[in-house]
């Protein structure tokens, strides 16, 4: 059953991705990009990687979603058609998933239980833990702990990609002013003179 569902979301996130290419309204594409970030959350849990889907519901959903709302406010609301050929990009795609596919060919099935992490990594984590960390989940134990300084990089990362965002929406907005008012006080001299 759980194949099934796993096959059901990949489907409609499938689906997502050829609508978000093919709608020229950012708008929609802007709610079905966050619509493809909750699929890939709920596939993500349903893999049992409940860390991993609450970083993608709160960044690929949240955090993105609202930049890009606030984005195609400053900005305009249809993306301009395009006259190119897409085959070169199509091309490149194609290649470029070809190359990812070949990548993961030697790569052990999943949930392998003879696969090297579970050999090796997996069970020194699974002894070390209770000593030396004394929390319940693993994968906490393990991002808090052993991980805490990467976690806290990709943390400031996060954070200055966000402010840098947030920088650069302020300064098209009053870019967008700035005509406006200059021409209100064109106006304003002109009458008063």
């Amino acid at each position: 059953m759980e194949i099934l569902i796993n096959i059901l979301l990949f489907a409609i996130m499938v689906a997502c991705a050829m609508a978000i290419a093919k709608i020229r309204h950012l708008f929609a594409v802007v709610m079905l990009s966050g619509a493809f970030s909750l699929l890939a959350a709920l596939l993500f849990v349903t893999l049992d990687a409940v860390d991993v889907a609450f970083t993608e519901a709160a960044v690929g959903a949240g955090i993105s979603t609202v930049l890009m709302l606030g984005t195609i406010a400053l900005t305009v609301r249809r993306e301009k058609p395009s006259y190119r050929s897409s085959f070169v990009p199509l091309l490149v795609v194609i290649l470029t998933g070809a190359v990812l596919v070949y990548g993961t060919l030697d790569m052990p099935n999943f949930g392998d239980p003879n696969a090297v992490v579970h050999q090796h990594v997996g069970p020194e984590y699974i002894e070390r833990i209770p000593k030396e960390v004394d929390v319940p989940n693993f994968v906490t134990a393990i991002l808090a702990s052993y991980r805490g300084f990467d976690t806290l990089g990709e943390v400031a990362v996060v954070f200055t990609a966000g402010i840098g965002v947030v920088l650069l929406l302020s300064g098209l907005g009053a870019k967008a002013r700035r005509p406006k008012i200059l021409a209100q006080n064109s106006d304003n001299n002109e009458a008063s003179s």
